[in-house]
């Protein structure tokens, strides 16, 4: 006859679950590099012809917007209401804000800087934990945020690059290295409030909608939003002519444009749904900083740039902390449930499971 000992370790979880969601956590390594690559071939590319921000992401906006409505058609199937398109189109306009200040942030402060000042996204957890959360988790959510900024900081005073690294032991550096400028806080603010805006429209996306079908289909309309806000901007540009006076001419290249359109705008989106449905794992988060953490040090070492590994580490493992603390409210959360799961179990087993006769 069966003991009760065998019977609740048979409701225990299958211990293969964790290799089931090992392809796609390579799938997510894999998307982010290569979204991570073509992040440096923008900025290769920005910087050496002094091309006009606004054209080249309209230029990069208008393929994308077209694949992404050739892929998941938001015309057909259920109908959609107007209080998912109205929101959705509104968020188009924050994503094309976004593009503008990111990119232009990506070309003042280069990769490094730009890439982790995306994830300034996790303040929003600040301001949902004084809004919403509790009173006694707010301290560690203002502690997380003060690190946030302490590591922007640093990013900014040039720990990450082997010229100006207090941990940087070299005495010159290579003539082949490409170096970057200190840059004070005003500078960083671009990319950080492109972060914050970051944030702001995948909570939008999120919350508008409900289901992983739904929300790719308005995603296809937030793009094409994005598309017709930037228009008018990127045509303006072009008539004025802003590019930069000490740009130089060089042929037209269109691999950074492909690199952007299928690796940082298509892939890296379903990549990210992936990452969020499959692997909870939201964009700020300290796992996801790893993930991007990892790819900056290989392409760094790969185009030669002015990089200090030791100061990146440290500036990222502060960030990483912040985003830990600012972000604890879900955590929270999810442990007391668990928690509470777990006791009720418990006293499950207790009453359904009584001694059995011998």
């Amino acid at each position: 006859m069966m003991s009760p000992n065998h019977v609740s370790e048979d409701r225990g979880p299958p211990q293969s679950a964790s290799f089931r969601h090992t392809p796609l956590q390579i799938i997510h390594v894999i998307g982010n590099f290569m979204r991570i690559w073509s992040i440096y071939s923008m900025y290769h590319y920005l910087s050496q012809t002094g091309a006009s921000v606004f054209l080249f992401m309209f230029s990069c906006l208008v393929p994308s917007s077209i694949l992404f409505l050739a892929f998941q058609k938001p015309w057909k199937g259920r109908p959609l209401s107007n209080a998912q398109v109205v929101p959705s189109v509104i968020n188009g306009g924050i994503t094309a804000l976004y593009f503008i200040l990111w990119v232009k942030g990506l070309k003042s402060c280069g990769p490094v800087r730009a890439i982790l000042a995306e994830y300034s996204g996790a303040v929003l957890g600040v301001l949902s934990a004084a809004l919403y959360g509790r009173k006694s988790h707010l301290w560690r959510k203002v502690g997380g945020l003060i690190a946030i900024m302490a590591s922007f900081y640093f990013l900014a005073q040039g720990w990450a690059m082997a010229s100006y690294s207090p941990f940087s032991f070299k005495d010159s550096i290579d003539s082949e290295v490409q170096t970057e400028n200190v840059l004070g806080v005003k500078e960083m603010v671009v990319p950080i409030i492109a972060g914050i805006l970051s944030a702001l429209r995948r909570v939008i996306a999120r919350r508008v909608s409900l289901k992983n079908q739904l929300k790719r289909r308005l995603h296809a309309i937030t793009t094409a939003s994005a598309t017709c806000f930037l228009f008018p901007i990127a045509m303006w540009d072009t008539i004025l002519g802003s590019t930069s006076a000490s740009s130089i001419v060089l042929p037209f290249s269109a691999w950074p444009y492909l690199n952007t359109i299928l690796f940082g705008i298509i892939l890296i989106f379903y990549v990210d749904s992936i990452a969020e449905e499959r692997l909870h794992m939201v964009f700020s988060s300290p796992r996801h900083l790893m993930v991007a953490g990892g790819c900056i040090i290989v392409l760094e070492i790969a185009y030669k740039m002015d990089f200090s590994l030791p100061g990146f580490m440290i500036c990222t493992t502060i960030l990483g902390f912040g985003i830990y603390e600012a972000t604890s409210l879900d955590r929270y959360k999810k442990d007391a449930l668990h928690t509470r799961n777990i006791s009720e179990g418990s006293l499950d087993d207790q009453i359904q499971m009584p001694s059995l006769p011998t």
